[in-house]
């Protein structure tokens, strides 16, 4: 019977184990009569201090008490029997947590935020690094909190800090093996400063609320009776508070006890007490302020008593 080995479905891809742990595998294969079973790594005879191999009719053990990271590599399974062979390829690889990251800088602060830039690890234990961890800690509680979980990036944003806290900064990396066991911490701090904010009020009417008297609701033609008293309304906005005149036929109505004339929260009303049939006419209202001037008009009829 040809030699054929029946490599088992987990062992054709890597075989990964962490440093420490150990490495125990049985590779079946067939043949007869007994064949001879040679094991190399690198064209080279395995290291037999270290590396223990057991083989019986059927089978061969792999086996290693407490896997280093020297003992990944490829090795070669030949099954041989009387020049006819069959080969196979066994790749491990031991892993363990990586360094820590190094050049971990606080690049900028401003506002709420900081800015950290760091490169990877000089040592990545023998595994692809996954991401980062990065950690903040204020300065009252000294305790460490996670930030950003899984960075894959060397660079990252913190934000939402707290106003007066000072904060330090520190970074994990992180592979299949799990987090690095040092931290690369920041060297400086970052104190988040309160924000001037005087200049805000300026800033603002001047950009956003400045504008010229504008009325959003017009004065509407009255008819009333004599003796009644009526109401004139109308709506303005502007910026500074415009100033109101109101006119009769053009002539300014200056302190009469027959009118009152009001403006809250932008509505306008001019009172018209007991008016009489000499009463009606054109009234304006006129709004003034630094920016421009705007008006409405209407009409109002004082008919006599029936």
């Amino acid at each position: 019977e040809l030699p054929r080995i029946r490599m088992p479905r987990h062992l054709r891809q890597t075989y990964v184990r962490r440093v420490g742990d150990a490495v125990n595998m049985m590779i079946p294969f067939q043949g007869k009569p007994k064949p001879e079973v040679i094991w190399t790594k690198g064209d080279q005879p395995l290291d037999t201090s270290r590396i223990n191999i057991r083989n019986t009719d059927k089978d061969t053990i792999f086996y290693i008490r407490q896997a280093q990271r020297g003992d990944s590599g490829k090795y070669e399974l030949t099954v041989r029997i009387n020049g006819a062979e069959d080969k196979a390829i066994l790749d491990i690889r031991v892993i363990e947590p990586p360094g820590p990251p190094q050049n971990l800088k606080l690049v900028d602060v401003w506002g709420f935020n900081v800015a950290l830039e760091w490169t990877p690890p000089a040592d990545n234990g023998n595994s692809e690094i996954k991401g980062y961890v990065v950690q903040k800690s204020d300065k009252k509680s000294g305790k460490w909190f996670t930030a950003l979980e899984r960075c894959t990036r060397t660079s990252c944003t913190i934000s939402d800090l707290i106003i007066g806290n000072t904060y330090s900064f520190r970074v994990f990396a992180e592979n299949a093996c799990g987090l690095s066991e040092k931290a690369a911490v920041a060297s400086g701090v970052a104190h988040i400063e309160k924000t001037k904010t005087a200049y805000q009020p300026e800033k603002i009417p001047q950009r956003d609320m400045m504008e010229p008297p504008k009325f959003t609701q017009p004065l509407t033609d009255r008819t009333t009776t004599r003796g009644y008293s009526t109401h004139l309304f109308c709506c303005v906005r502007g910026f500074p508070q415009p100033k109101i005149i109101w006119m009769k036929n053009q002539m300014e109505i200056r302190e009469d006890p027959k009118y009152i004339a009001m403006i809250e929260q932008g509505v306008c009303s001019l009172e018209i007490r007991k008016p009489s049939p000499f009463d009606g006419g054109i009234y304006t209202c006129k709004a003034v302020n630094p920016l421009g001037e705007a008006s409405v008009d209407c009409k109002l009829d004082v008919k006599g008593k029936f």
